[in-house]
């Protein structure tokens, strides 16, 4: 009997045993979750703090809270809260697109570039700099996100023409093709206005120098409202992970989550784009690091890469502005110096998580 009676209480055990497990997994995913958070809290306030113009501690602390006109009241709240806010909002627009990216095409190396959005964002950029005469940020703003917004459009009519669906596999070609054609559009563009050339280069090599309010107020809606669209499709994400035949039995539907994943991809790449300029890797390598502390359920890679790719070009832009005062080293540059390395560290020590 005490046998009988333990084999009978073996089986009741081990859903326990899992829920503890599952319940310690999710603690400390959230613990981890929250100290990113923290680590983000404390790198925007020391960009508010550091910078070319040196300006103590406390009284940096006091005129956060109590602006006086001072000329470093205005160095800190009209330059550099602002710039935080950019690089905080560019930097979690750029990862939850990568990492949107990753899981729709179920490419591991796939970023913002692959469909083509940064290359269309930079053509915009090029037309208004040649054509209208636009040199102003927030000038041309704005045919920079329409330009990423056509690019998607265009990429995903290619990858769904002639077949039902538009498979990860003819979505990503169909990106690589309308990359190519737009960086020759672009080249050609630059030739034929020489003056153009410089005010686009300061621009594609990725910068949030010069980008304060003006620029914020106008891309703060597009990503907005990508970031919400984004952790909406968290539960669908993992659905289609499991194929669309399996997906669609769990009651997913593929094609919707698709285009609702490439309209998200396009509000915030397109509007990161547009006010900071192409920025390389974050929107690559953040999801991986994302993936490496949580696990591959979408539910926490995607809150992850929301904290996580703003910590890294906070942090990014931190160091470019003290490294060598009274110049600065643009945040496009550091973040590549800084995070190929350790991509590459990455995946030596590390399998790229499937997906």
């Amino acid at each position: 009997m005490p046998l009988t009676a333990g084999a009978a209480a073996e089986p009741e055990s081990e859903p326990a045993a899992r829920t503890g497990i599952t319940a310690r997994g999710t603690l400390a995913r959230g613990a981890g979750l929250v100290v990113a958070a923290g680590a983000l809290l404390i790198l925007a306030l020391a960009s508010v703090w550091f910078g070319s113009k040196g300006i103590p501690f406390l009284q940096t602390w006091d005129l956060l809270w109590h602006a006086d006109g001072s000329d470093a009241s205005v160095v800190i709240h009209e330059y550099r809260i602002p710039r935080t806010i950019l690089a905080v909002l560019v930097g979690a627009s750029l990862g939850l697109a990568g990492a949107l990216m990753q899981a729709l095409t179920r490419n591991p190396l796939a970023d913002p570039g692959l469909l083509g959005i940064t290359m269309g964002a930079s053509t915009g950029v090029a037309l208004a700099l040649t054509y209208l005469g636009i040199t102003t940020v927030l000038g041309y703003v704005w045919l920079a996100f329409a330009g990423a917004a056509v690019a998607s459009v265009v990429v995903y009519a290619l990858g769904s023409a002639g077949a039902r669906n538009a498979t990860p596999e003819r979505l990503v070609v169909a990106g690589a093709a309308v990359t190519a054609v737009l960086f020759a559009v672009n080249s050609g563009l630059m030739l034929t206005a020489p003056d153009a050339f410089e005010e686009f280069r300061r621009w594609q090599v990725g910068s949030l120098s010069g980008r304060y309010y003006d620029v914020l107020w106008p891309v703060l809606p597009f990503m907005a409202v990508g970031v919400v669209a984004a952790l909406l499709l968290m539960r669908p994400l993992n659905a289609l992970a499991m194929g669309d035949d399996l997906g669609r039995a769990l009651g997913a539907h593929p094609d919707r989550i698709r285009i609702a994943g490439a309209v998200a991809i396009t509000l915030l790449c397109g509007a990161a784009t547009a006010a900071v300029g192409p920025i390389g890797f974050v929107g690559l390598a953040v999801p991986h690091v994302a993936r490496f502390l949580a696990g591959p359920d979408q539910r926490w890679v995607l809150p992850y890469s929301l904290v996580l790719a703003p910590t890294l070009l906070v942090g990014a832009d931190l160091v470019g502005r003290v490294v060598a005062p009274p110049a600065e080293i643009q945040v496009g540059i550091v973040t590549a110096v800084i995070g190929v390395p350790v991509f590459l560290v990455l995946c030596r020590k590390r399998k790229l998580t499937s997906l």
